[in-house]
């Protein structure tokens, strides 16, 4: 017989510190555990984001944060909205059906928006996350063909987007700029990181 069955005072000894250990353990779990959870910074992060779009006047654009990425609001100009047909056989997905960046149904067409005059764009290129520039001038500038209809550089490598974020073939991004999930709530409401109203 072993000296612990022997002696009951030791196998009590043993019992209560086995159960400490597991108290003790549990004790340590719980806040680790608990890390795991997202915190309300986190979640606010990944939250929806509303925007006003009432003061935006054709051909501004403004910028916002939703998940830690820039979100560009434009409002086109008639002229720049023309400017798609010019670009349709000259951008490398015309009609946004690359899976990379998953554009929404509502956006599958050659504005790449909701309502025409209105382009919602993750302003980040999808060659290496650089964010491209505004190049609404027409014409000819340093960096761009002579007859540049309007739209985004991305001054790392050179690759262009027209005004709908469609990105212009032989370029090194090789997608169009992301269209994330957005519902107008009103005339003059947005609101970006949903896509159904609650």
């Amino acid at each position: 017989m072993s000296d612990a069955v022997a002696d009951p005072g030791r196998r009590t000894w043993i019992a209560i510190t086995c159960g400490a250990g597991a108290v003790g353990g549990a004790a340590v779990a719980v806040p680790f555990i608990s890390t795991f959870t997202p915190s309300e910074r986190a979640k606010a992060a990944g939250a929806p984001v509303q925007v006003d779009i009432s003061a935006l006047k054709p051909g501004e654009k403004l910028t916002v944060e939703w998940r830690g990425k820039p979100v560009w609001v434009m409002r086109r100009t008639p002229e720049q909205l023309e400017s798609l047909k010019k670009t349709e056989a000259q951008v490398a997905d015309p009609a946004s059906a690359r899976t990379q960046y998953p554009t929404p149904d509502y956006a599958k067409n050659p504005h790449r928006s909701i309502k025409p005059e209105f382009f919602v764009g993750v302003g980040i290129c999808s060659h290496l996350g650089c964010s491209p520039s505004d190049k609404f001038q027409t014409g000819a500038q340093p960096s761009l063909p002579d007859d540049w209809a309007g739209g985004f550089l991305c001054p790392c490598h050179g690759s262009t987007f027209d005004v709908a974020g469609r990105v212009f073939k032989n370029k090194p991004a090789p997608d169009n700029l992301e269209v994330p999930p957005h519902v107008y709530l009103s005339d003059t409401l947005l609101l970006i990181g949903e896509d159904k109203k609650a």
